[in-house]
């Protein structure tokens, strides 16, 4: 099978399209014949020479963590998913592939309405967005700070605090802020000034603060949080640390992809592809997420 890989660490350039042997499901596991997947920061970050904790990397190592397609091939012991039915899931590594094998317990049916690249975009940042709003025990009421909140991440977690019943402040570029009121939050450019902008906004501070941007961001966000105890971070992991402030890791499931499929249905989450790439241009796709501020998911489509 053709799949997006690399043989040494390296800039974008080392992704290349390379082909290996089609992986068979074993027991409990299905295989998917892949339409779409997404691109993460992660997947850069692993490329570039990061070991995700728990994980080994072991050349040609195939990256993506995000998928939509079509099971082709069933394990023994699976009897609740069936030949032909339409997917979502996620898995450590190995999606930018034409088939991947997958636990039936990482999956989810894929509403008929969702197309293949909304799908393929979902699970991972959508599951971190919604692990940090449970985490920081978002609801009714609250006024959230979220910074990077045009990003994949951000997306979600805009409109996972809204469904809860929370006002939403976004930080993001002044070209973003049409987009972030569409979703329901109130924008805020970010850069020199934004703990004054932010204030005129939560005169009285904010009850909670979610960075997906980065150390200022954090910084911002511990002088406008009415307490850290609410204040976390998926990306100032260091800074965090060395601040007491939560740092925050997906906990992906089965049953939270299924909320989240659940929010799109209902009308209650828009997801925005901002450009697709063919497999064998999964290295632009690497230097389009590396260039940063983008707005939205960024997926690879395979034929």
């Amino acid at each position: 099978m053709r799949a997006a890989g690399f043989m040494a660490y390296g800039s974008p350039k080392v992704l290349q399209s390379i082909e290996v042997q089609t992986p068979q499901a074993g027991p409990g596991e299905v295989r998917v014949r892949v339409k779409a997947a997404g691109v993460q920061p992660f997947d850069c970050a692993v490329r570039s020479g990061w070991t995700p904790p728990g994980a080994t990397v072991q050349f040609p190592q195939i990256v993506g963590n995000e998928f939509s397609g079509t099971i082709d091939q069933l394990g023994d012991g699976v009897t609740d998913f069936t030949i032909g039915q339409e997917v979502l899931g996620y898995r450590m590594l190995g999606c930018n592939a034409e088939y991947v094998i997958v636990g039936r317990e990482q999956i989810v049916p894929k509403p008929k309405s969702m197309p293949w690249e909304v799908a393929a975009s979902l699970s991972a940042s959508g599951q971190t967005a919604h692990t940090a709003m449970e985490e920081l025990r978002v609801g009714k009421g609250d006024t959230v700070l979220i910074h990077g909140a045009a990003g994949g991440v951000g997306t979600v977690a805009v409109q996972v605090a809204k469904s809860l019943g929370a006002t939403v402040i976004g930080t993001a570029s002044e070209a973003n802020h049409d987009y972030l009121r569409t979703l329901g939050a109130i924008p805020v450019l970010y850069g020199e000034g934004l703990r004054e902008r932010i204030l005129q906004l939560a005169p009285e501070g904010v009850d909670v603060a979610f960075d997906a941007a980065g150390d200022e961001a954090l910084r911002v966000s511990m002088e406008v949080a009415k307490s850290k105890d609410r204040i976390g971070t998926i990306v100032a992991f260091e800074l965090a640390a060395s601040l007491g402030i939560r740092s925050i890791r997906s906990k992906r499931s089965a049953s939270r992809l299924q909320e989240l499929v659940n929010l799109y249905v209902a009308g209650r989450l828009q997801l925005h592809v901002r450009k697709t790439y063919p497999l064998e241009r999964a290295a632009e796709a690497h230097e389009e997420m590396e260039r940063g501020h983008g707005r939205g998911k960024i997926v690879i489509v395979i034929d």
